[in-house]
Order: C-alpha cells, then sequence, then structure tokens
C-alpha cells in the first residue's frame, strides 16, 4: 500500500484516475464492432475462436435446454437454497423502487403527465474472464424483471469445453431468462447493439466487463442504451482508531482479489497508518488531520464502494455527497454487497458516482410526456407561446398556435 497525501500529486493522479483512453483498445474496439455489424455471426464466432480459444458454430451460440437441464446435475444440492437469500433481498429492495403512470388535471382543461413503460428487450452481459459472476445475473435480472422488461437475454464467454459455467446457467433459468449466449468481450456487445442471425438486438445492455466490453459499450451507445461505461472496481474504507485493524486488513485485500481492484485506505490512524502499509494489496493509504477532511477526500474520490468504519458512522455518512453505494458500520463489509444485501453490485466506478447511481429498476423503464390542451386553455398561452417562437425565429411553430384561433371552431 502507497502513502500518499491529500494534496501530493500521486493523490491527484488518483483523484484523476483512469480518465485517460486506451487509444490503442479505442481503435481495436472499432474494428470488431464494425466487422460484427457487417457480418454478424461469421465475425462473432471468429472473435471467440481468437480471443477465447473455442471454436464454435453458429448453432452452438445459442445455449440449448439441454444445457440448461444439465447444469442442475453439476452444481452442490445447497446452491438453489442458498441462492433464495440473496434473491428474496434483492427483490425485496427493488420492489420499492417500482412507480407507475400519473397525470394531473388543471385549470380549462390542462391534463399533463408522464406515461412510463418499460424497455421492450435488455442484453445482459455476464464476465466469466477470471472467474464466473453467477452474481451478476441476478444482480441485473431482477431489477429488469421488476420493472416488466419484456425480454431479457444474456451473454458470457464460453469455457474451453464450450460451456457455460452451471451456475450462471442455473440461475439464468431460474429467473426465466429469454435466451443465453455463448460470447464475450466487444464481439457479444457489438451482437446486442446491431443484432445477428441467432443473437437479437436489444434495446439497452447492462453489466460489468473489461477494458473491452467497457470501451464496446460507450461506442454502441446511440444504436442502443447502456447502463454506464464502468472501469476496475474500487473501495475506500474511512477508519479510525476505533476500527479493527483485521477488520480493515480483510475489506482492503478483499477488493484487490479483483483484477485490477483498488483498495484505498483514508484514515486518521497513525496506529492504522503502520499496520496497513504491510498489506500486500495495490492501493493507497491517505493520511487525514480529521474525519471531515477525509469525507472531503471521499467526495473527491466518488469512489464506487465507501465503507464507514468510525465509531459514530451515521454522522459521517450524512455528508457523503458521491458514491455508489455506501456500507456503514463495522459488520458490513462490501462484500455483504456484492451478493446479498440486495442493491445490484452493478456500480459507478472511476469517479462517475459525481453523476451516475447504481443499477436501478428506474434504468430498465423509460417516459413519454403526456400533454393535453383545451382550446381555452391554450388561449390563455396564445401570446406566450407565440411571442417566444417569434423571437427564436421559427414563424411557423408561432403560426401553428395562431392558426387554431383563426380557423378552428370556437368551442
Amino acid at each position: 500500500m502507497i502513502v500518499v497525501k491529500p494534496s501530493s500529486k500521486k493523490f491527484l493522479k488518483l483523484f484523476n484516475r483512469f480518465s485517460n483512453r486506451n487509444r490503442r483498445v479505442e481503435e481495436k474496439v472499432r474494428r470488431i464492432l464494425e466487422d460484427v455489424k457487417n457480418n454478424g455471426d461469421e465475425a462473432v464466432l471468429r472473435y471467440t475462436r481468437k480471443f477465447d480459444r473455442v471454436k464454435l458454430t453458429a448453432r452452438e451460440l445459442q445455449v440449448a435446454e439441454s444445457e440448461v437441464n444439465g447444469a442442475y446435475q453439476n452444481i452442490s444440492p445447497d446452491f438453489v437454497a442458498i441462492l433464495k437469500v440473496a434473491l428474496e433481498n434483492v427483490s425485496r429492495f427493488y420492489k420499492k423502487q417500482t412507480h407507475r403512470s400519473w397525470k394531473m388535471t388543471g385549470d380549462d382543461g390542462v391534463i399533463l403527465g408522464e406515461k412510463i413503460r418499460p424497455l421492450e428487450s435488455v442484453g445482459i452481459y455476464v464476465p466469466a474472464g477470471t472467474a464466473p459472476l453467477p452474481s451478476t445475473v441476478y444482480m441485473t435480472v431482477l431489477p429488469a424483471k421488476l420493472a416488466g422488461v419484456e425480454k431479457i437475454y444474456l451473454i458470457t464467454p464460453p469455457n474451453k469445453f464450450k460451456s457455460i459455467d452451471p451456475h450462471i446457467l442455473v440461475v439464468a433459468n431460474l429467473l426465466k431468462v429469454d435466451g443465453i449466449f455463448k460470447a464475450g468481450g466487444a464481439q457479444a456487445i457489438g451482437a446486442f447493439a446491431f443484432g445477428t442471425k441467432t443473437i437479437p438486438r436489444v434495446d439497452k445492455i447492462i453489466g460489468p466487463g473489461n477494458a473491452y466490453v467497457a470501451e464496446a459499450k460507450r461506442q454502441v451507445f446511440g444504436y442502443c442504451d447502456i447502463d454506464m461505461v464502468a472501469g476496475p472496481t474500487e473501495v475506500v474504507i474511512l477508519a479510525n482508531d476505533h476500527a479493527d485493524p483485521d477488520f480493515v486488513t480483510a475489506d482492503l485485500l478483499a477488493q484487490a482479489e479483483h483484477h485490477m481492484g483498488t483498495s484505498i485506505l483514508v484514515t486518521t490512524s497513525k496506529r492504522l497508518e503502520k499496520i496497513i502499509k504491510k498489506v500486500p494489496a495495490k492501493g493507497f493509504i491517505v493520511r487525514v488531520k480529521n474525519l471531515k477532511q477525509g469525507v472531503e477526500v471521499i467526495n473527491q474520490i466518488a469512489p464506487e464502494h465507501v465503507q464507514v468504519m468510525v465509531k459514530n458512522p451515521q454522522r459521517i455518512v450524512k455528508d457523503i455527497k458521491h458514491a455508489g453505494a455506501i456500507f456503514v458500520g463495522a459488520y458490513t463489509p462490501a462484500a455483504v454487497g456484492d451478493y446479498v444485501a440486495g442493491p445490484s453490485h452493478v456500480l459507478p466506478t472511476s469517479g462517475t458516482a459525481r453523476f451516475f447511481s447504481g443499477l436501478s429498476v428506474h434504468d430498465f423503464t423509460k417516459s413519454s410526456h403526456i400533454v393535453s390542451y383545451s382550446r381555452k386553455a391554450l388561449e390563455k398561452v396564445r401570446c406566450a407561446a407565440e411571442h417566444l417562437a417569434t423571437l427564436e425565429g421559427l414563424t411557423k411553430h408561432m403560426e401553428s398556435v395562431k392558426i387554431r384561433f383563426e380557423k378552428g371552431p370556437k368551442t
């Protein structure tokens, strides 16, 4: 762990982390996406051979029902029972977020409202590079289900046996996903964005991934929507002498266990700093004068995960403005949020918590504004509308209001 001061150049580098785009990755992804757009399944299969070293046929791109049924034979008997705990917690959390269409009626027959509709189709990307992540399946599919999305598809890289991890298949099957496909990387994102003969085009792509997946999502935005462009995972732990050093050490090491995961300790404690300096993990220690300055550092970093491990954590939490998720108290490690707490572990990274939120039901819905005016209501705003249209040089806009009083019925 590297010790940095809040005013140092090293800290400034941490504050501006991952801001530089990798032009080599950007160009490579652009070529892959263009290939998938033009050549569909053929391109996806070719890149699967090249990058995953797995030779599939077009028919093998989609997981067959027999593969899903066979997956149940390759999991431990207690997996489904354990899974039930997580599913119940995630469902309970996201049921609180659901919202409905609404309207309000004003004077003279004005009706305004919002029509809220679920997206028609969503593609979930589940990484499997270093290890399969079945938790990502329920952390993304459940809020989509509760939002009412009509079609939910899942895509994940195949292993060397041409198959998908059985735990991923079981979770997807239990949640009644509409289709599971074998592909990874930028080519998988391209397949969902443009559609192929086998893999359907979707309205939105959700899910974490490596630098190539993140860059592909950035480039396909506009062909479809995306949840966010996520970078490597990260945690900031705010702790003082009240914190148990073993807890802090374990949580920093847990975050460092992720590929390119970054662990950051913000502390007022010299004792804790001396202990954590010896922790064999990629990360930083930021020494601050007091907890107020510690909160300022957190708000500057705007991290994915924040853990508050001080005597009265609730007093600190109210001042944290920018964080994907906040874990409060000594017995709330970020790991509980990764698996069973309820809120999705798909969270903003790389400082984007300043303007992005964690995955929600609202990410799977869209709204249309409803506007209805009577003649009397339009007459009330006629002068303002015509004046503003004229001011902007849009005379046809002005005339579209005016004609209703020159030619239209009087009632």
